[in-house]
Formats: structure tokens, C-alpha cells, sequence
């Protein structure tokens, strides 16, 4: 696409110097009352074409400065919804951890048991029944 858009600039361009080495003739132009502008005719249409272009490429500059202002603001607020807030440090508590036998206590410690929630081994089990 880029060699398609490259190739019509340079068919324009190209086009557009023939045009102003076979018409480059003196041109008079009566502006205000006796105001006369003598200028060569490729000058007068090429300062035309931009001036004509001007007001379109203010209003698609202004255009572009608009949405890319919206974009960035989509952008910050859907960044600001999808980001969890952090947790405040004083709101992090500990919780101290249970000692299984402390020296200080009068009972001796006791041995922890299987997990009582744990299903028993299948018979169809690869290791086979317990």
C-alpha cells in the first residue's frame, strides 16, 4: 500500500513539472481597484491550491488533536477500572501463627493425625487397597 501511495505522489509530481515548464508565461492579475499583481502562471495556481488546501488541513489537524485527547482519556479511565487499588499498609494485619507445643504450657504436645477429611485409596487404585 505504501509503494501505491509512493508512486501517485511521484505521478503528481511529475505531472505537475511539465505543467509548470510548459506554461511558465507571465500572468497579470488585477486584485483591489488598481492594485496589479504580475506573477508566472505555475506560482499563482500552485499559491491558490494551498490556500484552498489550508482551511481543510486545520480542520483535520484539529480533528486528529480531538479524538487522540478522547483516546487518551478512554485509555486512563479504562486503565483506572481495570487496575485493583492496592490494599492500605495499615489494613495488613498478621495473625500470629499457633505453636504445637510451647515449653511454657503444662500439656505434652500431641501428635498430628491424618488428614480426617482425605478420602481412603480406591481399590482400583495403580498402589491397591491400604
Amino acid at each position: 500500500m505504501q509503494f501505491l501511495r509512493t508512486a501517485f505522489w511521484v505521478v503528481i509530481a511529475v505531472a505537475l513539472a511539465f505543467f509548470c515548464m510548459a506554461n511558465y508565461v507571465p500572468v497579470t492579475v488585477r486584485l483591489w481597484g488598481d492594485l496589479v499583481m504580475e506573477t508566472k502562471l505555475p506560482v499563482l495556481l500552485i499559491g491558490a491550491f494551498l490556500l484552498g488546501a489550508l482551511p481543510f488541513w486545520i480542520m483535520a489537524r484539529a480533528t486528529r488533536w480531538r479524538l487522540r485527547r478522547r483516546l487518551d482519556s478512554t485509555e486512563r479511565a479504562l486503565a483506572a477500572v481495570t487496575t485493583p487499588p492496592a490494599p492500605p499498609a495499615s489494613a495488613v494485619t498478621v495473625a500470629p501463627t499457633p505453636l504445637a507445643h510451647s515449653p511454657m504450657s503444662s500439656t505434652p504436645p500431641v501428635a498430628q493425625a491424618a488428614d480426617p477429611v482425605a478420602p481412603p485409596p480406591s481399590p482400583l487404585s495403580p498402589a491397591g487397597p491400604a
